[in-house]
């Protein structure tokens, strides 16, 4: 009792911090709105800026972000779970479907959303992907990214599964409807989309961020990727001029897994709204009295004390789980990254080393080829009279290369093992990988000369009547004789009719003795 009241007074308390947060950044209305105007108004000059508010009524964020399984002023639906720090929208399994959405429709025209998200699975391709809407009606569960399809107003899709087979995935699509529109599944929304950018926004080392900001009829798509904590590291992805969408509606994120399965997780989402320079700024909502404050946070200290004693007499009641919190019985975010991260460099080194012993055998049977084609070229030159000289240069010129590349990529591949064997980690992966390639290109080259070379000597030295054969080899020796064969087939049929009679011996005895 004393720890559900306690969570209700919490949330009491966070928004009353939230009214509070409010008040202030609408009493320094004009401070904020000259400290960010300039990345809002992207249409617009600098003079241009719009006065920019926060609405907490169309918002969350962590880390009091639920309370008894529900979101203060949001709805959620199918998979998602809320948590005290983000929602899952839709966990790692197939075929799963969740959403949330706020209860109150919005009701001013020029607004602007700010999404932190994270995609992670293990996998190297991940399915479907997530959607952020905003749509006249709640579209709490459908075919769309687990929501509802033929909506009316505007979505921005996160799609991270290649559908079409065109390898543009994964991408952030725009795409508008008037209620009418069917969803294009089988070419990932491409038909119909009014803006796309190309972003692999899955497994990233931070979380995701998206800037969706919609101000006199245009809507502007901005993304973090992820890379760095810097959270105002936007980049432009796309811009939709002339669009009209509803003046009302609800603000909602839906997310959906199919054959294959990702984490969607969003960890906050934050709607300001926006009003043109010129125009009054709309009065904050009423906040909550003072004397209803002044209960709930008497109400609050109490359940707090009470907590507090609980948390004594547990303590003592159980002396051996202090001081052991119930986070480190699982895996955390970070942990799952390093882990991920270890797997990986695990693999790169083990593919590293097949590489470095398919080298080595490929040297072994190069130094051979060598020698054979030494040997070949001696014989014919004994047979015919001298090997042209500037052919022969040639040939042992070309080897030389060969022989010195071959060594050259065996040391980079021993050299790359170490590295990895000691844990180091390098940022000139991609220089490795394209050097390595242009060795086994060379290579390739090289040897491809070689057999031209050595093919052109040896047809110039046969006779017209003379046809290049490869060397004979000598026949094998045979395993078995026959005359081998035939005294082992009569000694195996002399042992088989000995131990039958001996067993019939044996069974006279016995019948004898009883």
């Amino acid at each position: 009792m004393a720890a559900r009241a306690l969570v209700a007074a919490v949330a009491v308390l966070v928004v009353c911090e939230c009214v509070h947060a409010e008040q202030q950044e609408a009493a320094g209305g004009a401070g904020d709105s000259a400290s960010t105007g300039g990345r809002v108004g992207g249409s617009g000059g600098g003079g241009d800026a719009p006065h920019r508010r926060f609405e907490y009524k169309y918002s969350f964020k962590g880390p009091h972000l639920s309370r008894d399984g529900s979101i203060p002023f949001w709805v959620h639906t199918g998979s998602a779970i809320p948590s005290a720090d983000q929602i899952r929208i839709t966990p790692s399994l197939r075929s799963q479907k969740g959403s949330v959405w706020t209860k109150s429709p919005v009701n001013f025209d020029n607004w602007e959303a700010e999404v932190a998200f994270r995609v992670s699975g293990r996998g190297r391709t991940g399915a479907d992907g997530l959607a952020i809407w905003f749509t006249t009606g709640q579209g709490l569960e459908g075919p769309v990214y687990g929501a509802a399809d033929q909506w009316n107003g505007v979505g921005v899709f996160f799609d991270s599964f290649d559908n079409d087979g065109k390898k543009n995935n994964p991408a952030v699509i725009v795409v508008g409807n008037n209620g009418k529109l069917v969803y294009d599944h089988q070419n990932d929304g491409s038909t119909q989309a009014l803006g796309t950018c190309l972003r692999d926004f899955r497994n990233k080392p931070y979380p995701v961020r998206a800037k969706i900001t919609y101000y006199r009829k245009t809507l502007t798509v901005l993304i973090n990727n992820g890379f760095t904590p810097e959270k105002e590291d936007y980049e432009f992805c796309t811009r939709v001029e002339n669009m009209i969408i509803p003046p009302t509606g609800y603000f909602g994120i839906s997310a959906a897994t199919g054959g294959l399965a990702d984490d969607h997780d969003v960890l906050s989402f934050l709607v300001f709204r926006l009003t043109e320079p010129g125009k009054e700024v709309p009065p904050p909502e009423q906040e909550i009295p003072k004397e209803e404050q002044d209960k709930y946070q008497e109400e609050f200290q109490n359940f707090q004390q009470e907590l507090d004693k609980k948390k004594e007499e547990f303590q003592k009641e159980h002396p051996d789980v202090q001081g052991q919190p119930l986070e480190d019985l699982y895996e955390s975010v970070s942990d799952r990254e390093l882990r991920q991260v270890f797997e990986g460099q695990n693999r790169i080194h083990l593919e590293i080393k097949q590489l470095n012993r398919q080298l080595a055998m490929i040297l072994d049977e190069q130094r051979r080829y060598v020698s054979v084609i030494t040997e070949e070229i001696s014989k014919r030159g004994s047979q015919s009279g001298q090997v042209p000289s500037q052919d022969m240069g040639t040939v042992i010129t070309t080897q030389q290369e060969v022989l010195r590349n071959l060594n050259d990529l065996r040391n980079t591949f021993s050299a790359s093992v170490q590295q990895l064997a000691g844990g180091q980690q390098g940022h000139a992966g991609g220089l490795g990988s394209y050097e390595t390639v242009q060795h086994f290109n060379d290579i390739k080259e090289h040897l491809h000369v070689v057999k031209r070379n050595i093919e052109h000597i040896i047809q110039k030295n046969a006779g017209p009547a003379e046809k290049t054969q490869c060397p004979e080899l000598p026949p094998l020796p045979a395993c078995l004789t026959t005359s081998h064969f035939v005294i082992f087939v009569v000694i195996q049929t002399l042992l088989f009719f000995g131990y039958v009679l001996y067993k019939n011996q044996q069974e006279a005895a016995a019948k004898k003795f009883f």
